[in-house]
C-alpha cells in the first residue's frame, strides 16, 4: 500500500470527522470489521477480520480462531477480552460511540448512521472458531521409504513405486489440528486404492483423500498456474523468535526435505520450520560446520558456508537432512580480497550444479564487482574461478544490505548472469565481456526499495528467477515484494522502469508485513526449491527490515 493510500484508508475509515465527500459507491455500511491483538507476543496483529456483505445485519460476530497461529497449541480465549476493533467505513458513515477496545465475549451495541442520516443499532462481538482446514499436507510410507506426491486438485496421492506394499504404514501429516482416518501408523494394503479421510478441527469439514500407486502425468514445461497458492506469511520474530529490525542480521534461506532452514548469519544455530505450515519444529544439526551463509540446490541438499573473508578460508558444507551433520563438500582459499556474502546454488550438487559466492564490497574501503563460482560434477568441485563485471560498470557494496546478489541464467557457461541491487535499483542481465542486454527497474518506489534478493533455479525444464524486494521505510507505507520471472528467454524481461512489465513474469505479490515502528537493517533473503520428486516448486522470501516470512508453492501436475 502507498503512503498516500495509506492516509486514504486512515481517512475513509475515521469516525471522528464530520466533513462531508460525496458518496462514491450504493453501498451505506461498514465493509469489514478487523480484530487486532492489544497484548501477548502478537500485540499489535491482526487476529481475525469479518468481510460484510451488502445486507449489513444487526449482530456483527468476529470469527477469531482458536488457535493463534493456527498451527500453534496457543488458545486464543485469554485475548478475547481486550481486542482493538477497526473498522473500514463507507464514506460519510459513522459509528457512535468510537470503536475503541473492546470485549468480544460479550455483546457491544453502537449506533450507526449512514451518509444520508439513517441510523441502525448494531451489535460488535466475537466467537472463537475451530479451524475448517482439512488438507493432506504430506504423505510417506516408512518401509520402504516413499515419498507420496499430493494432488490436492484431485484429492490422490501418488506412490511411485514397484515394491510390495500390501501390509505397509505410512507417515501423515495434516492441517493443524485436523485428523486422519483410518490410522496411518496400522499396516494398510497400499498395492490397491486406500482411502484415508481428513477431518477439519471443526469436526465437521472433512476431505477424503486416496493413495495410489502410480506415477502422475506432468505437463511438458514449468508449473500448473492453477496450482499456485500461497502457504503462509508471518512474522519471524513472534512466530519465531527471530531477532528484530533493531538488530543487523542477514537472513538466509534454504530448503531441505520438508523443512526450511532460516539462517540469521549472526553466528547462531539455524532453525528449521516445516515448510507448508510454517510452524517452528527446532535448531538442525550443525555438526562442524559454521553457520554463516545457507542455500539449496534443485536436489534436495542443503548448503552451509562460513562468512570468509579475503583469503581466508571458505568451507561448504552439505547435508540432506536438518537431523543429519553436515558433511564437506569443498574447502578452499577465498581467492579474493573481499568477504563473501551471499552463496547461491543451480543444478544438482550429486550430478551438475554451480555454486555462486557474492563478495560484498568493504564499507568504507571499496565497492565489489566480483564473484566466486565453483562447479560441481557428480558430487566433487571440479572448477574455481573468480568472474569480475567491471567492464559492465556494475559495483556494489557491503552485506547484507548493500550488496546485492548474483545467480547464473542457467547451468550453461554462456548464457550469462542475473544481478540486482540497490541503487541504481536495476534488475541486469550481464555478461564477463562487459554487455549488459538487460537493465529493468527492479524498485518500482524509485528510491524507498532494496532489490538486492535473487535466486535462479530450473524446475520442470524451464529456467525460473526469483527477485524480492525489502523495504528501507516499512513504517511509511512501503512494503516488500515479490517476482518470479520465466527466463528461459532473459531477453523477454525487456527493458524499462516497472519490474512488474515483463510478459514473462508469473508471480507478482506484495506480501502484507509486521513491522511498521521505524527504519532497521533492510536485509533479507529468496530462494527456490524444487522437491526432490520433481513434482513441486516452491518459493520462500524473508523481509528483515519488513518483520515478514512466507511461502508460494505450485506444482506441474497435469490437471
Amino acid at each position: 500500500m502507498s503512503i498516500i493510500g495509506a492516509a486514504a484508508l486512515i481517512l475513509s475509515t475515521s469516525c471522528a470527522e464530520r466533513e462531508y465527500v460525496p458518496a462514491t459507491a450504493d453501498r451505506q455500511a461498514i465493509t469489514s470489521l478487523t480484530a487486532i491483538f492489544t497484548s501477548g507476543p502478537f500485540v499489535d496483529q491482526e487476529m481475525a477480520k469479518l468481510s460484510i456483505g451488502e445486507d449489513m445485519p444487526e449482530r456483527l460476530v468476529i470469527p477469531v480462531p482458536f488457535f493463534y497461529p493456527e498451527s500453534s497449541d496457543n488458545e486464543t480465549a485469554e485475548y478475547m477480552t481486550k481486542v482493538r476493533v477497526q473498522a473500514e467505513l463507507e464514506k460519510n458513515c459513522f459509528l457512535k460511540p468510537a470503536l475503541t477496545i473492546l470485549d468480544l465475549t460479550k455483546e457491544n451495541w453502537f449506533t450507526f448512521t449512514n451518509a444520508q442520516g439513517v441510523q441502525k443499532r448494531i451489535c460488535i462481538t466475537g466467537e472463537r472458531v475451530k479451524s475448517d482446514k482439512c488438507d493432506m499436507i504430506s504423505f510417506a510410507i516408512d518401509d520402504p521409504s516413499l515419498v507420496g506426491v499430493i494432488d490436492k486438485a484431485n484429492k490422490k496421492i501418488s506412490i511411485i513405486s514397484g515394491d510390495d506394499l500390501s501390509a505397509a504404514t505410512a507417515t501423515i501429516q495434516v492441517s493443524p489440528h485436523a485428523t486422519v482416518s483410518p490410522d496411518p501408523s496400522q499396516p494398510h494394503n497400499f498395492n490397491d486404492p486406500f482411502k484415508f479421510t481428513v477431518t477439519a478441527h471443526n469436526g465437521t469439514t472433512s476431505q477424503e483423500f486416496t493413495v495410489v500407486k502410480e506415477r502422475p502425468a506432468t505437463i511438458d514445461k514449468g508449473f500448473n498456474t492453477q496450482s499456485l497458492e500461497q502457504l503462509f506469511n508471518i512474522d519471524p520474530v513472534s512466530n519465531w523468535g527471530m531477532p528484530n529490525y533493531k538488530t543487523a542480521i542477514g537472513p538466509s534461506l534454504g530448503v531441505v526435505g520438508g523443512s526450511l532452514v532460516i539462517c540469521a548469519g549472526d553466528g547462531s544455530t539455524p532453525i528449521y520450520v516445516n515448510k507448508v505450515t510454517g510452524s517452528k519444529e527446532g535448531t538442525i544439526n550443525l555438526g562442524n560446520a559454521t553457520p554463516g551463509l545457507i542455500t539449496n540446490d534443485e536436489g534436495g541438499h542443503l548448503l552451509i558456508v562460513n562468512k570468509a573473508g579475503g583469503h581466508e578460508t571458505v568451507n561448504i558444507y552439505r547435508t540432506s537432512s536438518v537431523n543429519d551433520a553436515p558433511v564437506l563438500l569443498h574447502s578452499v582459499a577465498n581467492p579474493l580480497s573481499l568477504p563473501v556474502g551471499r552463496i547461491k546454488c543451480i543444478g544438482n550438487i550429486d550430478t551438475e550444479a554451480l555454486i555462486t559466492l557474492t563478495c560484498g564490497g568493504v564499507a568504507g574501503v571499496t565497492s565489489s564487482s566480483d564473484i566466486v563460482t565453483m562447479r560441481v560434477i557428480d558430487g566433487a568441485v571440479t572448477e574455481v574461478k573468480t568472474v569480475n563485471f567491471a567492464a559492465t560498470g556494475i559495483s556494489w557494496g557491503n552485506a547484507p544490505v548493500n550488496i546485492n546478489t548474483v545467480v547464473p541464467a542457467s547451468l550453461a557457461a554462456n548464457n550469462g548472469w542475473f544481478e540486482s541491487h540497490y541503487e541504481p535499483s536495476k534488475l541486469h542481465w550481464m555478461f564477463e565481456d562487459g554487455s549488459v542486454p538487460v537493465a529493468i527497474g527492479s524498485d518500482t518506489s524509485g528510491w524507498g526499495l532494496n532489490p538486492n534478493s535473487l535466486d535462479s533455479k530450473m524446475f520442470n525444464n524451464v529456467n525460473y528467477l526469483a527477485l524480492f524486494v525489502e523495504s528501507h521505510f516499512p513504517h511509511w507505507g512501503m512494503g516488500p515484494q515479490l517476482y518470479l520471472y520465466n527466463v528461459d528467454d532473459p531477453s523477454a524481461l525487456g527493458s524499462g522502469s516497472d519490474v512488474t512489465g515483463p510478459s514473462n513474469l508469473v508471480l507478482a505479490n506484495n506480501p502484507a508485513w509486521f513491522q511498521s515502528g521505524d527504519a532497521g537493517t533492510a536485509s533479507g533473503d529468496v530462494v527456490i526449491a524444487p522437491s526432490a520428486d520433481g513434482y513441486s516448486i516452491y518459493i520462500y522470501y524473508y523481509g528483515h527490515n519488513s518483520g515478514v516470512v512466507g511461502g508460494w508453492s505450485a506444482d506441474c501436475i497435469a490437471k
